[in-house]
């Protein structure tokens, strides 16, 4: 069910509780100063009453010093309600930041296996910066317009209390009817200017990695065409949203002119010349917060939108849920115990049992989507089966500590990826503290170490973004050397020979025969040269093996 807006406004601010400090100092500077931004006005009227009327001329002098000192005053309270609230906006966004990577890492990698990856970047990034909108420019002016409003109707009450009223009515439609008026009419348009910006965000992400396809292929024209006629779409809602604005600033102006008109009769009737024009200046001199309210109407509608987006993140629920306080185990041998599983509603495994002794090889092959991946990925738990058990030393995954699991088991998938950094750095991730040496054994055993010594700067060579400076060859072996350096005791192999030539096969098969002394694997291959290698072969196919 979709949030409200106002649901939306309470769990943001609710975030806020840990610098209220801050907000209330923006709140006290940012009243203080419409306060005196609205005393120069009023007493610029006191000003002249003093040069219309002799018997109002005394004190004149100090009058004008107090204009001059609201001038100044207005513009250093001005700048310390902005800092406090931009140091309560760039904290917050840093802290939404934390918890948006937290709760993806947490979801990873079931849920975000078929997620858009453009869509989420641009949720990550340009949803959450909007947010600074509501942090910076939404808390404090809606209850520096309410506490401002109450003052302004006070001061009109002072001079009779149906001058009050008409203020208070005033301040309720420009701060208040008006905003919920726009924001209704807006409609979802927020959301769907947000959502189409995303899948325009990942389409020309996807046109980019793929430029070289989209050019050998002549498609470049009809990519093109497609971005353009997403551009448009998302220009006329964005334009839409401005018309709206434009059409929402100039009834407010209207709203404001009028009530300006309306104290000044109500006013002249009720009061003496000075009290009118004391009672009149207050008023038109008073609409600055409430109109910083009504320009917000339609922009909170953007902002409601990215923080439903980025409440969504941290709200889902991982499918898989990390396992702690549980006993180590130690590694001796897996199984599949007549396990079934289905993706999207798609039967992938069904009844699947297998055995993977301590110390042996098992091979498994069938044709693509047969659910040999999916197999591997389940002995990782990245996935919960809907039926049957993955066990490990005789223990349910279940009922395994998620890091000790992760420990027990090297898995290399069929495409490697690799950050932009360095050779070094990017097989590190899989031991922190790995030394060369460490490094050197595991590169021999991918088949890899001679190629990175024969670059220039060996291991410390930058791979580029996704490593595009390597083949596909070479990022396999990097992936490979990468399980080899993790050093654990079960290896899950998928395609690991797929993007090499037979040269490069033959030594890292030699490498994982020679070296499987402590190891257990289960290696996924489609060629038969590579599961020449196993104790045993098992053959999967519409998810079930044989």
């Amino acid at each position: 069910m979709k949030a409200g807006g106002f649901q939306v406004m309470v769990r943001l601010m609710g975030l806020v509780r840990p610098l209220t400090g801050y907000m209330l100092l923006a709140i006290v500077m940012g009243l203080l100063g419409h306060l005196c931004a609205s005393g120069i006005t009023v007493v610029g009227g006191r000003i002249l009453l003093a040069v219309l009327y002799p018997d109002w001329s005394s004190g004149l002098e100090f009058f004008l010093i107090l204009v001059f000192v609201f001038a100044l005053l207005r513009g250093i309270l001005r700048y310390a309600e902005q800092t406090a609230n931009h140091y309560i906006a760039f904290k917050l966004l840093a802290l939404l930041r934390d918890r948006v990577f937290a709760a993806l890492r947490r979801l990873s990698p079931a849920k975000l296996e078929g997620r858009d990856r453009g869509n989420l970047i641009s949720l990550i990034t340009s949803d959450i910066e909007l947010l600074e909108v509501f942090y910076a420019h939404t808390i404090s002016p809606i209850a520096i317009a309410v506490l401002f409003g109450l003052v302004v109707v006070f001061v009109c009450a002072s001079c009779h209390v149906l001058l009050g009223l008409l203020a208070a009515l005033a301040h309720l439609m420009v701060g208040a009817l008006i905003p919920i008026v726009t924001s209704r009419l807006s409609g979802d348009d927020g959301l769907h200017l947000r959502r189409q910006s995303g899948e325009l965000a990942s389409y020309v992400l996807d046109s980019l990695r793929g430029l070289s396809e989209v050019l050998q292929y002549g498609q470049g024209a009809a990519r093109l065409a497609t971005i353009q006629r997403r551009t448009a779409t998302l220009s006329a809602c964005e334009r839409r949203m401005k018309i709206r604005g434009g059409l929402n600033q100039a009834v407010n102006s209207t709203v404001i002119l009028a009530f300006d008109f309306a104290m000044l009769l109500l006013a002249s009737s009720l009061c003496d010349f000075p009290g009118a024009l004391i009672a009149t200046l207050t008023l038109m001199s008073s609409f600055g917060p409430a109109l910083a309210l009504a320009d917000l109407g339609s922009t909170l509608q953007r902002t409601f939108a990215a923080a439903r987006r980025v409440l969504d993140i941290l709200d889902e629920e991982p499918v898989v849920t990390d396992i702690h306080g549980r006993e180590a185990v130690p590694f001796h041998g897996a199984a599949a115990e007549a396990v079934s599983f289905a993706y999207s509603g798609e039967d992938i495994l069904q009844d699947l049992s297998l055995e993977v002794p301590e110390g042996e090889i098992i091979g498994i092959s069938g044709r693509s989507g047969s659910g040999k991946s999916t197999l591997l990925k389940l002995f990782m738990r990245f996935w919960q089966v809907q039926k049957g058990r993955i066990l490990i030393s005789g223990r349910s995954v279940e009922d395994i500590n998620t890091d000790h699991l992760r420990s027990l088991e090297s898995y290399m998938t069929q495409e490697t990826h690799l950050f932009r950094d360095s050779i070094r750095n990017n097989l590190c991730i899989a031991k922190l503290d790995a030394s060369q040496e460490e490094l050197e054994s595991a590169c021999r055993q991918a088949a890899i170490h001679d190629f990175i010594q024969s670059l220039p700067q060996g291991y410390d060579t930058e791979v580029g973004e996704l490593g595009d400076t390597l083949s596909g060859g070479e990022r396999q072996r990097l992936g490979l050397a990468r399980a080899f350096l993790h050093n654990a005791p079960f290896l899950l192999l998928d395609e690991p020979t797929s993007n090499l030539d037979s040269l490069n096969e033959a030594l890292i098969l030699k490498s994982l025969h020679t070296g499987r002394r402590g190891k257990t694997v289960l290696l996924v291959s489609h060629r038969q040269s590579t599961l020449g290698i196993c104790d045993r072969s098992y053959s999967l196919e519409h998810g079930r093996m044989s």
